[in-house]
C-alpha cells in the first residue's frame, strides 16, 4: 500500500511540476464542427452526423445557407478534406461556392446501406449485408432531411456527395427520388454492381439539377464479366443528357491523373468549379 501511495506522491509532483514549467501555454481544443446523434427508426439504430456550420452561421440570423449531405462522412473518412473545400471555396477572398452546412454521415455499414439488391451470386457471397439502399434513402428523406432542416437555418438547396459505392447510391436517388437533392456530385460511382443493370433502368424526368460525374483512371471493375468503369460513368452521363430535361446541366469529368484512391479531392474541387462558374 505505501509503495503505491509513493507512486501516487511522485505522479502527483510531477505533474505539478510540469503544470508550472508549462503554465505560460494558452492552450485549447481546435474545433472543426459539431457532433450530432440521431436515432432511426427506418435503419433502427443509432446515427452519426458530423455537422459543419460556416463562419458566421448565427441560429438568431435569418440567413439561410444551402446544406451538402456528404456521405462517408466519418471523420476518419471524407469529411475533414471536403469541409476544408467548401471552407476554401467560399472565403471571402475566393467566392468561388456559397457558405454552406456540411452533414457528414458516418459510415455504419456502406455495404447494407449503399447496394439494392443483387442477382450476382458473386456479389452476395463477397457482401452478404447488401443489398437494404431503399432503408438508407428512406432515412435520409423521412429522418435525415426533416431533422437537419428543424435544426438549422438551412435554404431549399441540397447538394449530395458520394464516391465509389456512395457514388452508386447517389446514382440510384438520382433515378429513383431524384426530387432529394438539387445537386448531386457522383465521383468514381461502382456502377458495376449487379452486372451494371442501374444503368438499363429508365430515369424519371426532372428540371432544374447540376448533376457532376467524375472519373479518374478506374480500369476493370471487379465483376466476372468485364467492366470498365470510366464507360459506365460516361454512359451514365450520355443517359442523363439524352433525357433533354430543361434546366439539367451534367458535366462530365475524366481526370486521367487520378485513381479510385485519390480522386474524391480533386473532383469535388473541380465540381464547384463547374457548378458556380
Amino acid at each position: 500500500m505505501n509503495r503505491y501511495i509513493l507512486i501516487f506522491i511522485i505522479s502527483l509532483a510531477t505533474t505539478v511540476l510540469y503544470g508550472q514549467t508549462k503554465g505560460t501555454e494558452n492552450t485549447k481544443p481546435f474545433v472543426l464542427g459539431i457532433i450530432n446523434e440521431i436515432y432511426s427508426k427506418e435503419l433502427n439504430e443509432k446515427r452519426v452526423l458530423n455537422i459543419y456550420l460556416p463562419e458566421g452561421y448565427n441560429p438568431k440570423d435569418t440567413i439561410r445557407y444551402p446544406v451538402i449531405y456528404l456521405l462517408d462522412g466519418s471523420a476518419d473518412e471524407d469529411f475533414i478534406h471536403i469541409v476544408g473545400l467548401v471552407q476554401f471555396n467560399s472565403f471571402e477572398w475566393v467566392k468561388q461556392a456559397p457558405k454552406s452546412i456540411v452533414v457528414g454521415i458516418a459510415t455504419v455499414d456502406r455495404r447494407r446501406d449503399f447496394t439494392f439488391p443483387t442477382n450476382v451470386t458473386e456479389d452476395k457471397s463477397a457482401n452478404p449485408t447488401s443489398g437494404h439502399s431503399n432503408r438508407f434513402i428512406s432515412f435520409i428523406e423521412k429522418e435525415l432531411q426533416p431533422y437537419i432542416q428543424e435544426k438549422y437555418m438551412t435554404s431549399s438547396s441540397k447538394t449530395i456527395i458520394g464516391q465509389s459505392l456512395g457514388g452508386l447510391l447517389a446514382t440510384e436517388i438520382l433515378f429513383k427520388k431524384p426530387e432529394l437533392f438539387n445537386k448531386y456530385i457522383i465521383v468514381s460511382p461502382s456502377l458495376w454492381w449487379d452486372n451494371g443493370s442501374l444503368l438499363n433502368q429508365p430515369l424519371a424526368r426532372f428540371e432544374h439539377k447540376d448533376i457532376y460525374i467524375g472519373v479518374g483512371k478506374e480500369g476493370l471493375a471487379p465483376t466476372k464479366i468485364p467492366r470498365v468503369m470510366e464507360v459506365d460513368a460516361n454512359v451514365l452521363a450520355d443517359k442523363i443528357k439524352n433525357l433533354k430535361n430543361r434546366n439539367v446541366n451534367v458535366y462530365f469529368d475524366y481526370l486521367p491523373l487520378e485513381n479510385h484512391a485519390t480522386i474524391m479531392h480533386q473532383a469535388v474541387f473541380n465540381s464547384f468549379r463547374l457548378f458556380y462558374p
